[in-house]
Parts: structure tokens; sequence; C-alpha cells
């Protein structure tokens, strides 16, 4: 194991290619007598039960290589990023004690960034969450998202219209420590540990094509069954898991909401958004191996890279 501990990234938007490339080079280190384990970066995959719609690895599909944080919440649990870092971190810590390499994998910006940088989580205030929280229901998303925006574009363009849960959070923090969200993400910030972040990108045509059909295999694979069997496990309690893309909208199909194309049509559209954001907020990233994964050569190329810097 090299000496400094290194996390090995692979970070981008959905349906880029993260797990596979993960795959390639823990199977690339093992063939160099390094073993490796994966920790999951990916804010659904917490979640138990929670498989097709967010492209799980089954078990046999990992190739016997540790994954950590996966299967950790219960649907009805709420996700925390600070409660995330704190456990990935450890597992880390726990991979580079066994002389394994940490694989970090996934396209939860703030997740990954919670993991790689120093990013420090303030004090919650309850009286001012619960003004916000109030706001949220009375005004709505999207006017908590126009009071973010004038606070702090960055942030706001990084959450989205959408998300309340997270626009409520970062207006807390905004409000309590009178600085913006956006000035505690990563930069030029000296990370946690020594890391190489390998950033995979398609080009916006490619990539709306791919998770177009990428909605399509999962309604086709058997979503609508996967979400009536956690509905019953409380996935409509739920205040995260809930709201997950393509969850929210099998749920409305099962309650009459929406038709199946109305609702495959919904999670596309918002699939797409969610990849912009993706991209806008991995794109702030510092020293960096970019890789197209369509170009296998490249690819190759990138994981026998990687692999050597980390054994020699």
């Amino acid at each position: 194991m090299a000496a400094d501990g290194r996390v090995l990234a692979v970070v981008g938007a959905t349906g880029t290619g993260k797990s596979d490339l993960s795959l390639a080079i823990a199977d690339a280190l093992s063939a160099a007598g390094r073993r490796a384990e994966i920790v999951n970066a990916d804010a659904m995959q917490l979640y138990r039960g929670m498989d097709v719609g967010t492209a799980k690895l089954s078990p046999d599909e990992r190739r016997g290589y540790p994954h950590h944080q996966l299967d950790v919440l219960d649907v009805v649990d709420e996700a925390s990023v600070a409660a995330y870092q704190r456990h990935a971190r450890a597992d880390i810590d726990a991979v580079v004690a066994r002389g394994a390499v940490p694989i970090l994998v996934g396209g939860s910006g703030l997740y990954v960034s919670s993991v790689l940088f120093p990013f420090e989580f303030p004090a919650r205030d309850e009286a001012v969450r619960a003004r916000l929280e109030g706001e949220l229901e009375q005004r709505g998303p999207g006017a908590l998202y126009r009071d973010l925006v004038a606070l702090d574009r960055a942030a706001a363009e990084a959450i989205g219209p959408r998300n309340g849960r997270r626009l409520v959070r970062a207006l807390e923090v905004a409000t309590v420590t009178g600085e913006p969200v956006s000035g505690r993400l990563p930069g030029e910030a000296t990370p946690w540990r020594p890391s190489t972040v390998i950033r995979l990108g398609i080009d916006r045509a490619d990539l709306v094509e791919r998770l177009d059909r990428r909605v399509e295999r999962m309604w086709a694979s058997g979503l609508l069954d996967e979400v009536a069997l956690l509905a019953e496990r409380g996935l409509r309690e739920g205040s995260t898991a809930a709201r997950a893309i393509g969850y929210a909208q099998a749920l409305d199909q099962l309650d009459g909401v929406l038709a199946r194309d109305e609702a495959i049509a919904s999670t596309q559209a918002l699939t797409r958004r969610y990849a912009r954001r993706q991209v806008s907020w991995f794109r702030r990233y510092d020293d960096v191996v970019d890789l197209d994964p369509r170009d296998p050569e490249a690819a190759r190329e990138v994981v026998q890279s990687v692999v050597r810097a980390v054994v020699d």
C-alpha cells in the first residue's frame, strides 16, 4: 500500500459508469498484488432495498470486493451528510489500516466532498430551522430557492429548486454563520487524505440519451414492484428516501397521480437536471484525472496509471 494512505475517488454524473470503473481499478490493483475496498458515496445507495432505482451493484456484481456504506439506512431514516462523513472516513481509515486501497465511488457531490476535503458542518439552530421549515411549508421550495440565490447563487445552483430539505439547511447555515455555504465547498482546499480523483464525463447529448434509456430500464426491471415493497416499509414517511428521483414518481404512479408514461417522463426530466448539477459540482474540483468512459483505451491507460501511482 502507498505509504500516504491515498484515497482513489471515482466521481461524475449519474450514468457515466463509475461503478464499472471502480471495479476495473480494483481488478488491476488485485493483479498488482494490492487489495482494494470500495466505499459508496451515492446518497440513495445508503438505503436498504433501494436497488433498481439507484443502479446499486448486486452482491454478485461486486466481484468479492468489500463494499462499504451500502444498505446502512432504512427508508424511514433521514440521510445526514455529517453522519455519512464520520462513517465513511472511519471506513477509509480501517481500509488503510488493513493495508488495502480505499476507492471512494459516487456522484452525490456533497457526500464525496465531505470525505475528500476538510469540510466542517456548523451547529444547528433549532429556532432558525423551525422558521425555515415553516416557510418551506407555506411558500414552497421554489421561494426558498430564490431566497438562497440572493444569498449564495453557487449553493442554490448546486442544490436546485426542488430539494426543500437541503434548501432549508443551506439557508440555516447562511443565517447562523453569516457565511455562504459555497464558501465551504471544495476548491483549493487541502484534502483530508492524499487523494487521486478520476472525474468521468460524457458530452451532454450522449449523456441525455444514456439517462433516458436508463430510466426506461428501471421501470422494465421492476422499479414499481420495488417501490411497492418499500412503501410497506414506510417509504412514504421517509424524509429523504421518498423524494429520491424515480422513487417519488413511482409512488405517484402507484397512487394513481401519474400514469406510467408520465412517471417515466418526469423521472427522465429530473434525472437530466440532476446530472447537470452533478457536472457543475464536480467541475470545481482541481487536480483531477478526466476520463471519457466511452474510450476503452483511455480508460485502460487511466486505470494502469492510477495503479502504478499507488503501487510504486
